[in-house]
């Protein structure tokens, strides 16, 4: 534990010395926790945005000792001071970016609700509310997104969204809100907080922002259902190919498909893990949309959008 943070204390360059910042470690196999002591206040303090780090494939949460005093005069919940590429924190600030998902299926885990909302984009921070006696979750969450400028396109993409036999709600979370009696976190419809928008007014939005519906056109996207791997591998390709456009043609007339993979020598191409299918109607298109998506495809959820007719034509995909 000691040499795995020491590293990533260096990696980041948030070491203030040299040496190592870690001096000591306890741990406690049972109950499955770590002490970590440092050489300061202020290294352990930036060492804080190391929660949601993956150590040995375990996603680890990183808080303060229960008996933590804070030096006189200090802050005693300090932000970290940046974000660290590729560790999503298990604490969603409450920002006028923090995001509501509202409607989750109760046996979707955490990974997976990751996984879709990571479709438009790297995560900051997200947080699963579960059940603090059974584990079980609530069947919403919380999350940010490290460029602030997706969310709004998220939301959209997002919100109302078909899995299973629930709509997602996503929106703009009330910033600020307190728990309420039950000591639960707020959320719409719940007594205190307004009612939940339509889909053209979100709150917590800057004065004036404005979202429009989505509007359907005869292109749908699937994402989240190809990985690199299978775009490299010819015969995972042909049939992947072949077993997404046979349940497109399910769902109306096929007349355009295309599933981009990389160039002769490996190079990225726009639309790259991501399939476009193309119909004779709009119809089409939505009633494919409603039938894939949120269903399960190699263990990943699938996502869908929209993209508009002539941007296909021209193979268009970034």
């Amino acid at each position: 534990m000691m040499q795995f943070f020491n590293e990533q204390m260096s990696i980041a360059k948030l070491a203030m010395e040299d040496g190592e910042p870690i001096i000591s470690s306890q741990i406690n196999v049972e109950k499955n926790f770590a002490f970590l002591e440092f050489r300061n206040t202020e290294e352990c303090t930036k060492a804080m945005m190391f929660d949601g780090i993956a150590v040995r494939g375990q996603t680890v949460k990183i808080r303060r000792p229960k008996d933590y005093q804070p030096p006189a005069g200090a802050d005693p919940d300090p932000v970290a001071p940046q974000h660290v590429a590729g560790v999503i924190s298990t604490v969603v600030a409450d920002t006028p970016h923090k995001v509501y998902i509202g409607g989750l299926p109760f046996d979707l885990k955490d990974e997976h609700c990751k996984e879709l909302l990571q479709t438009f984009g790297p995560l900051k921070a997200f947080h699963l509310v579960t059940d603090p006696q059974s584990g079980m979750s609530k069947g919403f969450a919380f999350c940010e997104y490290v460029d602030p400028a997706i969310t709004a396109l998220a939301i959209q993409g997002l919100n109302d969204m078909q899995i299973g036999d629930k709509k997602l709600l996503v929106q703009f979370a009330s910033v600020g809100a307190k728990n309420n009696q039950q000591g639960g976190m707020m959320r719409p419809g719940m007594p205190g907080m307004p009612p939940p928008p339509s889909s053209l007014a979100m709150p917590g939005a800057p004065p004036g922002m404005q979202f429009e519906p989505v509007i359907a056109t005869r292109v749908l996207v699937l994402m989240n259902m190809v990985t690199m791997d299978d775009l490299t591998d010819p015969e995972e390709y042909d049939e992947i190919k072949d077993d997404v456009r046979g349940e497109c043609e399910r769902c109306g007339i096929v007349t355009g498909f295309e599933m981009p993979r990389p160039g002769p020598n490996g190079e990225p191409v726009p639309g790259m893990t991501k399939i476009f299918v193309e119909f004779a109607n709009t119809q089409g298109s939505q009633t494919a949309q409603q039938a894939l998506s949120g269903r399960v495809f190699d263990g990943r959820r699938v996502v869908t959008s929209y993209l508009e007719d002539s941007k296909f034509a021209n193979r268009q995909f970034d």
